[in-house]
């Protein structure tokens, strides 16, 4: 039996394994479908400490993850289909394999809700699709941008695009917000924003070097298409949390997130199985938000094996 097993592979599992590892617990950590995280699939991280010239986000994973082989952490790959308590014991499923764990630390993430149209998966990651202004913003400075969605996080997103782009479009399914009247009201008193009622997007239209060029959407009060110009689209529909297999075991909110227990971030509702990064944290969403997160879980694991 492990003392303690890290399900995942992004900033919050591979923090929580250089942690568990320099303790002495000798974690094995199990990647997922997605090693490294949604990080491997940003082209440069600006915004992490410690890289006043940025970083490629393969690169940062990579490195992290022989940190924590440094300090002993194991890796297998498997994605975990369910897990259940007997008395102290975790006894996690995957596939045909089966594991057990005095501690686990559920750090397996979210994935961007995306929109499932053409051009979207081809320009995803580098080429004009992103799905976090925050992260990727800054590479847009002076150009023409697009957002889609109608909620907090969009309007969120389109109002710190204004800090670098000419013009940011929003681009949205309805005729009215759903985001907090406080936020509509910024939003579309940005001389920076143009909103786009009643559209739905069809398409993402790529130049000559594969690069996105304009959005394509369908107006749905008139059925009219309509291309709009543009060098980024942001996608701000929302995140789905990687925990369907925590589902009955684990306390989650309405949208799939594991709600820590009371008084503690990265304890959960059942001793010994511990949350961190993405998979709880569904306002921050931050490379270094996760990371803390990892080392939290780090040390609360630690504290509760030395109680047990």
């Amino acid at each position: 039996m492990e003392d303690i097993i890290i399900l995942g592979t992004g900033c919050a599992g591979l923090t929580a394994a250089i942690y568990t590892g320099r303790a002495q617990l000798n974690p094995l950590v199990l990647e997922g479908s997605q090693p490294g995280g949604q990080l491997t699939t940003t082209s440069e991280v600006e915004n992490f400490p410690g890289f006043p010239e940025g970083i490629d986000g393969y690169t940062m994973m990579d490195r992290l993850r022989k940190q924590a082989a440094r300090f002993g952490a194991r890796f297998e790959h498997a994605k975990i289909d369910s897990i259940e308590v007997n008395g102290t014991t975790k006894i996690l499923h995957a596939g045909g394999k089966t594991f057990e764990a005095k501690a686990v630390i559920i750090a397996t993430g979210a994935r961007p809700r995306l929109l499932g149209i053409p051009g979207e998966k081809e320009m995803y990651g580098g080429k004009g699709v992103t799905t976090c202004a925050t992260c990727d913003g800054a590479f847009y400075r002076d150009m023409d941008v697009t957002v889609i969605g109608g909620g907090d996080s969009a309007c969120e997103e389109a109002l710190f695009l204004t800090r670098f782009c000419s013009k940011v479009t929003l681009v949205h399914r309805r005729d009215t917000l759903r985001a907090s009247k406080i936020m509509a009201e910024r939003t579309l008193a940005h001389e920076k924003i143009e909103v786009v009622w009643n559209a739905n997007p069809e398409a993402v239209l790529a130049d000559e070097s594969g690069n996105a060029r304009a959005l394509q959407v369908q107006k749905t009060d008139t059925g009219d298409s309509l291309e709009i110009p543009c060098k980024g689209v942001f996608i701000a529909i929302g995140h789905i949390p990687n925990t369907d297999f925590v589902e009955g075991l684990l306390d989650r909110d309405d949208n799939g997130y594991i709600d820590p227990a009371s008084g503690s971030q990265v304890r959960t509702s059942l001793p010994g199985l511990f949350a961190a990064g993405d998979c709880v944290d569904h306002v921050y969403r931050q490379a270094i938000t996760a990371a803390g997160m990892g080392c939290q879980s780090a040390i609360e694991v630690e504290r509760w094996l030395a109680e047990l």
